[in-house]
């Protein structure tokens, strides 16, 4: 049977390193927005990347621009739920609880990053937007799923998929001028982060359970020994 799931065993290291240092990659921007009031250093670069989407803008980027933005957010955060009840279902609790677990811990440290940093979107979003720029929610909330997919395939186009699909999320936040560049940044690294992390400490569990599983559901097991005792299925 093929299985859709392959998770790999990494190296300690190539999991805490860039983990750790992705975490630092989005504090740091954060701390500096802070101590600069809104203004920080890279400041200008964010101004300068602003000014460019603007030049991107047409009826037809506005209409897949605005997909994304609900696919984003409410469609990510969605499907990883829906991912994790599929998970149970198929005997892999403890995979459900990574991908789950990693979802909820992105989503409420972004929206408590967005409260602590308080920082104020760019003027003329074509979408509506809540209050708090850094980092971006629909970014994490992409990241965190994909990053999550491409552990779990452990496959080498499901991690480019990923990868093009985290970048697309980035352009788009900042050509509906939802955010800065900066936010767009902060959010893949604060998601990324914390998946890696959470991967390093569940990994060898999710991969025995991955192994040990016969690729049937919960019912449809129970349902085969009810059979095998001679037991009408319920």
């Amino acid at each position: 049977m093929i299985r859709v799931l392959t998770p790999r065993r990494q190296p300690d290291w190539k999991l805490l390193a860039p983990g750790i240092l992705l975490l630092c990659a989005f504090v740091v921007p954060g701390v500096m927005i802070l101590a600069g009031q809104g203004q920080p250093a890279f400041n200008s670069v964010d101004t300068w990347w602003q000014a460019f989407s603007f030049t991107l803008h047409s009826p037809f980027w506005d209409g897949v621009n605005g997909i994304l933005n609900w696919v984003g957010y409410v469609g990510m955060l969605s499907a990883q739920g829906v991912l994790a009840l599929a998970l149970v279902a198929w005997k892999r609790p403890v995979t459900a609880l990574f991908v789950a677990g990693s979802g909820i811990a992105t989503l409420a440290l972004t929206q408590l990053a967005k409260v602590v940093v308080g920082r104020e979107r760019p003027v003329g979003a074509k979408v509506l937007t809540d209050t708090g720029s850094y980092p971006s929610g629909h970014v994490s909330a992409t990241t965190a799923f994909l990053v999550v997919l491409a552990v779990l395939a452990g496959r080498w186009w499901m991690t480019t998929l990923a990868a093009l699909g985290i970048i697309a999320m980035m352009v788009s936040r900042t050509y509906l001028s939802a955010h800065w560049l900066s936010d767009v940044l902060g959010g893949a690294c604060l998601a990324a982060g914390l998946v890696l992390l959470a991967w390093w400490r569940l990994r060898d569990v999710c991969i025995r359970e991955n192994a040990l599983t016969d690729g049937r559901t919960i019912w449809a097991a129970r349902a085969s020994r009810h059979r095998q005792a001679g037991e009408p299925a319920e």
